[in-house]
């Protein structure tokens, strides 16, 4: 069906390729150069337009005061907020302000199909809430994997492939972003469909019964088998067996394995003969497996048979566009399984809040959260204060009241930012943009905020404001390095590395190390 989508893009490149990626996917495109001409536009327009398509950074009217007006208007069509610079801060207050979604610049055609795509979905429901799937332990497809994350799309297109063959596969990420569901998916996708697909978490075995639980045993096989194990390589037997975090196998298990694989067929512990078997293998990791190589406790002929074709699924915090698709398809399935007498929304707020958080348990904490909060609804509006938990682990954020959160003081992220755009307004002259830098003030500047500018006027050395930045987030978190590295999106040996360069003393980061 043929929607009309409204742009507001201040730059007519941006604006010519966003019409024909529109066109392309069937719809009709409406263009305006700032958020007043949009407005006026859709007073024009009437109520044809579907969606809106919105820049941040535009003249007269930028992208926070379309919203704000969008709100004085009680105009309720979704916005997808475009975004080439400025972090989270700005995508949150966006977010807060009443957007449905974002993009980061510059777009691809599949991200916007998918954003159009769930923005027309929620303008058609018209409050009815559609029951969601909830795929749990039974036939997983690709199209249940909830996602608009270009790094995600990749991972869907590489998982597809390797559907298509019996290639061993391993999965590589952090615990809760998915692995198995990916897993599930390749079986489903594959010609294996209706075969087993038998799970397996060797990090949960004890080490003693790793090889019986895998490969079986024969009755009388050692003290306590009182009958046959049939393992589960033979369980998988035709199917698929998902072998997860594979890193946490003993030494002496990997030489089985890895027989397994070779010439597909196992030694159950007392038979005397080995045994065929037909097992596609897709293992899964939360570590560095060649790193496990090097330090011995990995066999490095086991994993050149299992890597070799490997799908790095990212963190949910590398992939934050994903977190309002996965927010709405929790509410929706949680809501229809407590049987709701009403639809659920989450308001602007917490959906803000949500995407601000850098989720380290990944899409399980996040499922988690929303479960929490559904089941202690009380209205049909989820807020900030329906999760707490969240809301006081991110600096800056103030619970107000049940309607939304107000900014208490900033965070560093926040302040940086702030001062950044203080320091460098964008100013218009005709078709062409330029940058100002204004004058250095100090005594305006916040107290911790970094200056990009030197006393002179001039831009200050990479290393300066890498080390005042070391130091401000040292003395922020307390000397807790691991908090220190992650933030700074660094390793800690970086950051070991950086306080020695710097001569910077992690208890005391003020003043210099002796």
């Amino acid at each position: 069906m043929t929607s009309h989508i409204l742009v507001i893009d201040d730059d007519p490149v941006q604006r010519r390729l966003l019409t024909n990626m529109i066109e392309r996917l069937g719809h009709v495109a409406h263009l305006a150069d700032n958020g007043r001409s949009g407005l006026e536009l859709l007073e024009r327009k009437g109520g044809i337009i579907n969606v809106i398509l919105l820049d941040l950074l535009m003249p007269e009217m930028n992208g926070h005061g379309f919203l704000e007006a969008l709100a004085e208007r009680g105009i309720d069509i979704p916005v997808i907020v475009q975004t080439g610079q400025g972090g989270i801060e700005t995508v949150v207050q966006a977010m807060q302000a009443g957007a449905f979604d974002f993009l980061v610049k510059p777009v691809s055609p599949e991200r916007l199909s998918i954003a159009i795509g769930n923005a027309l979905k929620m303008a058609s429901r018209d409050g009815r809430v559609k029951t969601a799937r909830r795929p749990r332990g039974g036939a997983v497809g690709f199209d249940d994997i909830v996602s608009a994350s270009p790094a995600m799309i990749r991972v869907i297109d590489l998982a597809r492939r390797a559907a298509q063959s019996n290639i061993p596969v391993v999965l590589e990420g952090e615990s809760g972003v998915g692995k198995e569901m990916v897993a599930r998916a390749i079986q489903s996708a594959s010609e294996r469909t209706n075969k087993p697909f038998v799970t397996v978490n060797c990090g949960a075995i004890p080490q003693n019964l790793v090889e019986s639980i895998l490969f079986g045993h024969e009755k009388g096989a050692f003290t306590g088998a009182t009958e046959r194990h049939s393992g589960k390589f033979v369980d998988a037997d035709g199917g698929t067996l998902f072998l997860d975090e594979i890193g946490d196998l003993p030494l002496e298990v990997q030489v089985k394995l890895l027989r397994a694989v070779q010439q597909g067929e196992i030694e159950t512990i007392g038979a005397r003969q080995p045994q065929k078997v037909n097992v596609r293998l897709i293992s899964a990791t939360n570590k560095d497996l060649i790193n496990e190589v090097r330090e011995g406790r990995f066999r490095e002929d086991l994993y050149y048979r299992l890597n070799v074709f490997p799908i790095t699924i990212p963190a949910l915090r590398r992939r934050k566009e994903d977190i309002p698709v996965l927010v709405r398809a929790f509410v929706e399935r949680f809501a229809a399984e407590q049987r709701l007498n009403q639809p659920l929304t989450l308001s602007s707020g917490a959906m803000a809040l949500l995407t601000a958080y850098d989720w380290p348990g990944n899409i399980r904490q996040l499922e988690n959260a929303i479960f929490r909060a559904v089941v202690l609804a009380e209205g049909n509006e989820l807020t900030v204060r329906d999760f707490p938990q969240i809301a006081t682990q991110i600096p800056g954020y103030v619970v107000a009241d049940r309607s939304g959160f107000s900014w208490g003081e900033a965070g560093p992220e926040r302040r940086l930012a702030a001062a950044d755009r203080a320091v460098a307004p964008r100013v218009e002259t005709g078709a062409q943009e330029k940058t100002v830098p204004r004058e250095p003030a100090s005594d305006t500047r916040p107290e911790n905020a970094i200056a990009s500018l030197s006393e002179g006027g001039d831009v200050r050395k990479l290393a300066e404001v890498e080390e005042e930045l070391i130091r401000f987030a040292l003395k922020f978190y307390r000397g807790q390095m691991s908090q220190v590295a992650r933030k700074l999106g660094i390793g800690r040996s970086t950051l070991y590395r950086k306080l020695k360069d710097y001569g910077i003393d992690p208890d005391n980061p003020l003043r210099d190390a002796a």
